[in-house]
């Protein structure tokens, strides 16, 4: 039930706007602003399917220390008329409960949030500060947060506007005059609310629009047009900053899977990255290092190198750690092995290692992935010495990973990829090692398999990555291992047999070794592999090269 707040004024000294993006001020509020379309508002999210994403349990109540105040929607809008404690509206997840949860977590400062949102919304109609037409979100939106303002003000509450959370451009991108002008106008954005609200330091926060949805794929060149456009002003405005989304949870669709929202764990990760972000912002630095604090291997001696790399399931999307502790008998993954050197590269750059850690839980939402399962299965039957790199990007599709790439340059990881493992063996090698690459152990992009173009080409394009890396790596043997899940089982997608095109291309190649991992556990939803899963696979594709050697 909703609850109107006040906060009585004796606790706080006189109202002002002050500087904001510094944390040695415990007492001021600090207000955060929330704006965009769709994927701002929530949609497609189910604050029941909460309880599903062990790391947010909670979240579906309100945050009784968070002031929040909002306007949501088109034509039927949903109004707090004034500040409440921060709580799901209708039953969506809205980033800011994630968001206000880690912020609350890190700082001693009391926080509030304003969200104005609406799907559907252009920057170039809609929240044009300038010439607003449709449902002209901007007056709404500047009228929304003066009064908010006021009422602090009214309350006597010390504040400071603390950042701007932008997520929008999807609709941008149907508009032939707006998509290309997207930079040109989210400049004058920024610079009209720096003006209106008086705050010309304000920093923004403009979160990347997620290519692990449909539109990354049929409609990639639009989505990198808006993508342009944000890096243009991100790259520009020292007080903007470009928030990466593509690696966070997307919602799975019917019937093939894919989908076009973030859906409820997407928007949880969704606000967590804008959290970071911040915390960043001010100077808290949230990741621990996890040096190997000696070194595993004796000098001079062999060390065997893996490669791991993939998509959403090697990155462990849906894979908990909170889910691993309750599965019997692995115990053992939940420990770092300070036994093998670990170096990883995951979601695209979003979380990359600091040098060598030892192998063991690194993912940046209390996931993991089959490293942890694949690591343990060797141990004991692989003589020598183990050191795993792993590089992921789970919101990429196939042809990112190709020698090519797409026209979505931005996109591309195969040269990353390849100086990765080349860095990887360098390092291995500067500490007196001789360098054996083991094997690449590919799991096969799951969204490609949903996307009629995108599985046509899946075998073609992964014996041109394997040929070129060979040429690369100067590895004319180098092994792949290709893993693949049952693929999408949708009868207009059936009649491209894709399982049997990766193993005509294996039969075909000696050092191209299929493994078939159709014997995991039932998917929950489709192209995602959950908790005991993700386990399973990694011994999958580690007894794939035992029964190879």
């Amino acid at each position: 039930m909703r609850k109107t707040l006040s906060i009585c004024g004796c606790v706080w000294a006189l109202a002002l706007p002050l500087l904001a993006q510094s944390n040695d001020d415990d007492k001021t509020l600090r207000v955060f602003i929330f704006a965009g379309q769709s994927n701002m508002v929530g949609s497609d999210s189910k604050v029941k399917d909460i309880k599903r994403f062990p790391p947010y349990i909670g979240l579906e109540a309100p945050q009784e220390n968070v002031l929040f105040t909002y306007c949501i929607g088109r034509q039927n809008k949903m109004r707090s008329d004034g500040w409440v404690s921060l709580q799901h509206v209708n039953n969506v997840v809205g980033p800011e409960l994630s968001f206000a949860r880690k912020i609350s977590r890190h700082i001693k400062a009391p926080i509030a949030i304003i969200k104005v949102a609406a799907g559907g919304t252009h920057l170039g109609g809609d929240w044009n500060p300038d010439q607003p037409i449709g449902f002209k979100m901007y007056p709404l939106a500047l009228e929304t947060i003066r009064t908010a303002l006021a009422n602090l003000d009214k309350q006597k509450i010390k504040y400071r506007l603390e950042g701007f959370m932008w997520h929008q451009g999807e609709n941008d991108m149907f508009n032939k005059d707006y998509m290309p002008n997207y930079g040109k106008n989210l400049k004058n954005f920024l610079a009209k609310w720096r003006g209106d609200l008086k705050t010309p330091e304000l920093k923004f926060y403009i979160g990347e629009l997620c290519t692990k949805t449909i539109w990354g794929m049929d409609l990639r060149p639009r989505m990198y047009a808006i993508s342009l456009g944000q890096r243009e002003v991100t790259n520009a405005d020292p007080r903007a900053e470009y928030v990466p989304t593509s690696h966070v949870g997307a919602e799975i669709g019917r019937p093939v899977g894919l989908h076009y929202h973030y859906g409820t764990l997407g928007q949880l990760q969704h606000g967590e990255n804008y959290a970071t972000a911040y915390l960043r912002t001010i100077g808290l630095k949230l990741d621990q290092p996890r040096p190997l604090k000696k070194w595993p291997y004796k000098k001079g001696s062999k060390v065997k190198l893996f490669v791991l790399a993939g998509h959403r399931n090697m990155e462990g999307e849906r894979a908990f750690v909170q889910e691993l502790k309750e599965l019997k008998g692995k115990g053992d993954l939940l420990k770092d092995n300070p036994k093998i050197a670990y170096k990883y590269h995951l979601g695209g750059g979003y979380k990359v290692s600091q040098g060598w850690e030892p192998l063991g839980l690194t993912g940046y939402y209390d996931t993991f992935g089959p490293e942890l399962s694949f690591a343990h299965t060797l141990q004991g039957k692989v003589a020598g010495n183990i050191a795993i790199a792993k590089f992921t990007h789970s919101g990429s599709q196939i042809i990112d990973w190709t020698p090519e790439g797409s026209m979505a340059k931005s996109r591309h990881l195969y040269p990353k990829f390849i100086s990765f493992i080349k860095e990887a063996v360098k390092e291995l090698e500067s500490k007196g090692h001789e360098v054996e690459l083991a094997g690449i152990f590919y799991h096969l992009g799951e969204n490609d398999m949903s996307f009629h173009p995108y599985r046509k080409e899946a075998a073609k394009r992964v014996q041109t990555i394997i040929t070129q890396s060979r040429k690369d790596l100067g590895q004319p043997k180098l092994k792949w291992y290709v893993s693949q899940q049952p693929p999408t089982d949708v009868e207009r997608l059936n009649n491209l047999d894709v399982v049997a095109d990766m193993a005509k291309a294996a039969t075909a190649d000696p050092g191209f070794i299929h493994l078939k991992a159709f014997n995991l556990p039932p998917q929950e939803k489709k192209l995602v592999i959950t908790t005991e899963g993700i386990v399973q696979l990694g011994e999958v594709i580690a007894k794939g090269y035992l029964n190879s050697k």
